[in-house]
């Protein structure tokens, strides 16, 4: 659906951005103050519910530490988004260093949702052991993230994809 805004001036469209924010967190479509984020966690829910042979998902209780969906066979799932066209996820915590590793398992799918003015442009998802292998040092935040480079596409299992996103 697309709607012609180009009339509106800069304040009728910070007035509608508003209603729109507060509708979507009446929602609860927006939970938090990661708007970005709770855009992906719905997309990667709804789009996994919606198609035949993808587990369903559901969201995971609120503060719930490292994952933000559960399938119904009890699979956790990790959810990260990226704003097209950015290729890096945020940052992963919990897994020490390069120096000192923490292997701990804190869930099974990693799934990576990249989006576009809010809608999706490509959903991939990762296992536990493809996340870990290929997760990458982010030296400033002190923690690790994942790109989407050759390397974790070539692991990647392609669950969306609009013809305008071409992955490396």
């Amino acid at each position: 659906m697309k709607i012609d805004i180009s009339q509106l001036t800069t304040d009728e469209l910070w007035a509608l951005y508003g209603e729109s924010h507060d509708r979507l967190r009446q929602l609860g479509e927006i939970r938090s103050r990661n708007i970005t984020g709770d855009r992906g966690e719905q997309i990667a829910i709804s789009y996994y519910g919606a198609t035949k042979g993808l587990p369903k998902l559901q969201m995971a209780p609120p503060s719930t530490k490292n994952i933000d969906a559960i399938s119904t066979q009890g699979d956790r799932y990790s959810i990260k988004t990226i704003s097209w066209p950015n290729k890096t996820t945020g940052v992963f915590h919990g897994y020490g260093t390069p120096e000192r590793p923490i292997k701990n398992k804190n869930f099974e799918y990693l799934i990576v949702v990249v989006i576009d003015a809010y809608q999706p442009e490509l959903i991939v998802e990762l296992t536990w052991e493809d996340f870990y292998d290929l997760k990458r040092w982010h030296s400033t935040m002190n923690a690790h993230n994942v790109s989407l480079s050759k390397a974790v596409m070539s692991k990647a299992r392609i669950i969306y994809k609009n013809s305008k996103v071409i992955a490396e």
